[in-house]
């Protein structure tokens, strides 16, 4: 007579055979964080604006991949892509796929500023943060209707269930809606990162205050969504400042951010009119 799956199995077969099995048994690994990032970016490719324009993406990416040359070897294989959106907004899905709004390339003032965020996303997925999340999820009310998804994103919700996909934007809140800690960890790993990267790690700092300095009471959701800015700002700015000498690092790269700012500008204007 053949074996009886445990039950988590019957129940994760019943409603999307692997993936559901994995929200319902045991800690997220690597290979299943990878088997998420797969499906959540096929869900993205349907819900977001994607920028294919070769000249913004190999920007974005080259930028991303030198912070991760820096940051030593990784058990995943970043992505990262460009998102047509006007609000300023970045995040990361499961498994390193990275995702910065044309908005927040656009507010960037120099190079370091946008290396500053790419940064810090890219450290919630090597701390395993959005794991955390998933696993600590998986046996609520929502962890037993969501079989599915997540990223770095702001805002809030959940997604449908794995056999329908749903909306995997409104899982993207739920699944890293981190706290302190971890808001804390990202950032200082992104000022470790920058500055072996050779970025001045002061742009992750300079980002974040423009924006507050703007319109303090109307925070933009980049930023509202994470606990304890201001002192997430300190507490970034002391970082820096125990930091042995580094030499000179960048803070700009010969303008080549201006020239994607003006492309992305050019591109997006042309698909609106």
């Amino acid at each position: 007579m053949p074996r009886r799956r445990p039950e988590c199995m019957r129940r994760g077969a019943a409603a999307f055979a692997a993936i559901g099995w994995l929200a319902a048994c045991g800690p997220i690994s690597v290979s299943e964080e990878q088997q998420l990032g797969y499906r959540f970016e096929q869900q993205m490719r349907g819900e977001l604006v994607f920028v294919y324009d070769r000249v913004v993406t190999d920007y974005v990416r080259e930028l991303g991949g030198a912070l991760l040359r820096a940051a030593g070897p990784q058990p995943f294989e970043y992505r990262f892509y460009v998102v047509e959106d006007g609000e300023i907004n970045a995040f990361a899905g499961p498994a390193g796929h990275i995702y910065v709004h044309t908005e927040t390339i656009l507010r960037a003032r120099n190079a370091s500023e946008l290396a500053g965020v790419l940064a810090h996303e890219v450290g919630h997925v090597v701390r395993r943060h959005i794991a955390q999340n998933y696993n600590r999820q998986r046996n609520t009310q929502i962890g037993r209707q969501v079989l599915v998804a997540g990223a770095s994103v702001v805002g809030g919700g959940a997604i449908a269930n794995a056999a329908a996909l749903g909306t995997g934007l409104a899982a993207m809140s739920y699944l890293n809606s981190f706290g302190r800690e971890a808001e804390m960890e990202a950032d200082a790993f992104a000022v470790e990162t920058m500055v072996k990267a050779g970025w001045d790690p002061d742009g992750l700092v300079t980002f974040f205050e423009m924006l507050l300095q703007e319109d303090p009471n109307s925070v933009p959701t980049f930023l509202s969504s994470h606990p304890a800015t201001q002192d997430r700002i300190e507490a970034t700015q002391a970082a820096i400042a125990r930091l042995p000498p580094t030499g000179e690092l960048r803070r700009d790269d010969a303008g080549r951010l201006g020239i994607i700012q003006r492309r992305i500008i050019l591109l997006t204007q042309q698909r609106r009119y």
